[in-house]
């Protein structure tokens, strides 16, 4: 394990698309700087998950924009939400823009917070934290990630249909990359990972070796 004590508000942002294996990499990295974690998917999911727990409309602004005033960063539970019913949901709360602005202060708050964090997402190093320390846009093939679904989901003892997580997972992209406010998209200066042919060790020690590179420079400046 590493730690960035020196760096008080140090942020690495992981953007890129569903399946590329960003959330992975996001909790090694946390883990090896000992900086604080945030998957602000889970943000939009838990609006999502109140308002389905509520029964009330994915369109309704004012009661997405209290749910997600009341979202609490310390209490996202992952394995709540993490129903697959709850990420198609989140998708479409996540287009209002003023549930957006809310979350993305209470993100960057997070992100400034002693001694920094690893934010996975969307839209970090374009939007939640444009002047992040390290910007990473992880992504592989929309065939690799869908069998990667397929797997995961086999390991528990589930069955699926490839072409349909296939068309489920470019359904996704496009929501993801057309949407007016907020369109994922690699920023200016991220370091791009193709993860479709590395296994998770592999694209960890990539980019360990961008963030200690960069923090190298750094010290010597």
């Amino acid at each position: 394990m590493s730690s960035i004590t020196d760096k008080a508000g140090f942020t690495i942002a992981i953007d890129g698309p569903a399946g590329a294996g960003k959330g992975t990499l996001a909790r090694r990295l946390a883990d090896h700087y000992r900086l604080n974690l945030l998957d602000t998917g889970l943000t939009y999911r838990a609006v999502a998950h109140a308002l389905l727990r509520l029964g009330l409309p994915l369109d309704n602004v004012s009661a997405a924009e209290t749910a997600a005033r009341q979202v609490d960063l310390a209490k996202l539970d992952r394995s709540e939400l993490s129903a697959h019913a709850v990420g198609e949901a989140a998708s479409k709360v996540a287009v209002i823009p003023s549930v957006r602005r809310i979350l993305v202060e209470k993100q960057r708050q997070f992100a400034k917070a002693p001694p920094g964090a690893v934010l996975d997402g969307r839209d970090i190093g374009t939007v939640v934290c444009p002047d992040a320390d390290i910007k990473l846009y992880v992504t592989a093939s929309a065939e690799v990630r869908a069998q990667r679904r397929l797997a995961e989901i086999e390991s528990i003892g589930g069955t699926a249909d490839f072409n349909e997580i296939l068309a489920d997972i470019l359904r996704r992209d496009e929501r993801d990359m057309g949407r007016a406010d907020s369109p994922l998209k690699p920023a200016a200066d991220a370091h791009l990972l193709d993860t479709s042919e590395m296994a998770i060790e592999a694209a960890f020690l990539a980019a360990k070796a961008i963030i200690d590179d960069v923090l190298a420079k750094r010290n010597k400046a």
